[in-house]
């Protein structure tokens, strides 16, 4: 794929990790980050692009997982979820700063807080141009916001899932400990399994590949380019089927 003029992509989900938003912070969500990341997402809507966002809340949840060490799982679960909506109403709260109306959509209804998801509505506003925040992950313990980012992909109809890690793509081997780990600019479905390249928990690599969804892989840390993949160039990894 070529960088154009235009947008390589109408509507795309962005999955963003908790940790994605603790800058170098121990956990918590650093203000500075944060509004970085509204500038990146305030650039890509400026495009034309529709976009919705699936967050993690592993830097809130960081901050208590001591505590939660032996919980139930669905218990702790469940407080991840809640931790996702604070990242939502958070990164809400920096869009709206930058000028960019954003609706948070929750899979747990808390309703003076947040809407409950409804997939029509969810449409209608990306339609209108607002950016969509999903929260709670799937609403059931036992699967990832990684599995949400899948779904909720698959249900509004996007072209692609955004994977933001940081790292710039997908690599061989760990970049961090191997210095002659290379990056793939592409890779299909099947060769990232043989090679057990672990980009995604398996439950929501399966969901992209059964509906044809591909999955970009880049670094949010790297500025402009969630605009860069966007536009097509050759930024990160795409995985294909």
């Amino acid at each position: 794929m070529t960088a154009s003029t235009s947008p390589a992509y109408k509507r795309i989900l962005l999955k963003l990790s908790g940790e994605a938003l603790m800058g170098d912070d121990a956990f918590g969500i650093n203000r500075t980050t944060i509004m970085r990341m509204s500038d990146e997402i305030l650039d890509v809507t400026r495009l034309g692009v529709e976009l919705a966002i699936v967050i993690g809340g592993g830097n809130i949840f960081r901050g208590v997982a001591p505590g939660a060490q032996g919980m139930d799982r669905a218990t702790a679960d469940y407080m991840g979820m809640l931790a996702t909506i604070m990242n939502a109403l958070a990164l809400q709260d920096a869009l709206k700063h930058r000028g960019l109306d954003a609706r948070v959509q929750s899979a747990l209804n808390i309703e003076q807080v947040v809407e409950p998801y409804i997939r029509p509505k969810a449409l209608r506003y990306l339609e209108e141009g607002k950016v969509v925040i999903f929260a709670a992950g799937t609403g059931n313990p036992f699967f990832t916001t990684d599995t949400a980012a899948a779904l909720r992909g698959a249900e509004v109809g996007a072209e692609l899932v955004l994977k933001a890690t940081r790292v710039d793509g997908v690599y061989s081997a760990d970049p961090n400990k191997d210095p002659t780990a290379t990056r793939y600019a592409r890779i299909s479905f099947d060769e990232a399994i043989n090679r057990r390249l672990e980009i995604m928990d398996a439950t929501a690599f399966a969901l992209c590949r059964d509906q044809k969804l591909p999955i970009k892989v880049f670094s949010i840390n790297k500025p402009g380019a969630l605009a860069r993949v966007v536009m097509g160039a050759d930024e990160g990894t795409l995985v294909h089927v």
